[in-house]
Order: C-alpha cells, then sequence, then structure tokens
C-alpha cells in the first residue's frame, strides 16, 4: 500500500480554511479552482472532475465538523484503485494561521506515484487559492 502524507501551513484561519475544506459540494470553487474543474454531489458521492479530464467518484465517510476532518473513499471513475481511503483535516497553528493534513493511503502501489503527484498540484492550488481568500484587500 501506497501512503502519502503532506501538511502545509496556510495562511488563514482554522475556521475559515475548515469552511472551504467542509463545503465538499464546491471543490472548483473554493478549493481547487483550476485543478478541480466540476464538482457534483449525488447522495453521500462526491464527483469531481480535473483538469487531467480524470472523474473520481469519492464516497463521503466522514464529515466532523469539531476535529475538522473529512475522510473519503474513491469508489469509481476513470481511476479505480483497489483501495483508496483520504483524510482532509485542519489543524491550528495560531489564530491565522493553519496546518491542513492530507493522507491518502491506496493500492494498488504503481498508483502511489501517480496519485502523489496529483496531490502535490492540488495542495499548490488549495494554499494559493486559500492564502489569498486570507490575503487584505485594498
Amino acid at each position: 500500500m501506497a501512503s502519502i502524507h503532506r501538511d502545509i501551513l496556510i495562511d488563514d484561519s482554522p475556521e475559515n480554511v475548515w469552511a472551504a475544506i467542509r463545503d465538499f459540494g464546491e471543490v472548483h470553487k473554493r478549493l481547487a479552482p483550476g485543478f478541480v474543474t466540476d464538482t457534483r454531489v449525488e447522495g453521500d458521492i462526491r464527483i469531481v472532475t480535473f483538469a487531467s479530464g480524470i472523474v473520481v467518484h469519492e464516497l463521503i465517510v466522514d464529515l466532523d465538523d469539531e476535529a475538522r476532518r473529512i475522510a473519503y473513499a474513491v469508489v469509481g471513475g476513470s481511476l479505480e484503485p483497489t483501495h483508496h481511503h483520504a483524510s482532509m483535516q485542519v489543524l491550528s497553528d495560531t489564530e491565522s494561521r493553519s496546518h491542513f493534513v492530507w493522507i491518502i493511503d491506496v493500492t494498488p502501489d504503481s498508483l502511489g506515484e501517480p496519485i502523489a503527484e496529483m496531490v502535490d498540484q492540488g495542495i499548490r492550488v488549495i494554499k494559493r487559492t486559500l492564502d489569498r481568500e486570507a490575503a487584505p484587500t485594498h
């Protein structure tokens, strides 16, 4: 099993970062615009379309406001791993800065590298989007 762990600092409050992540049907607008081009929710399944053309169907496993954590598993689409479980969590660094933690476990191992590359691209967009949201406007 391949495990991918990413942890970045975001210059915005944990409450604001969590609000963007928690809005799981608006990934293409609030979290990763451009990297994700569309998001639809059908029951407990989120259908995510990436700029690369990959479409994944994600089962929302848990949405925990107290822990500021969402967990999901890929259950269909154009990328069909044998096993995929992921979580995103927001932890407090300071009042105005957050740790964003993204963990993915996937099999087969051969999907580890391509998914890690997607995660790295996505996390750069997420940081840029949320840091920009936190930036003061003049």
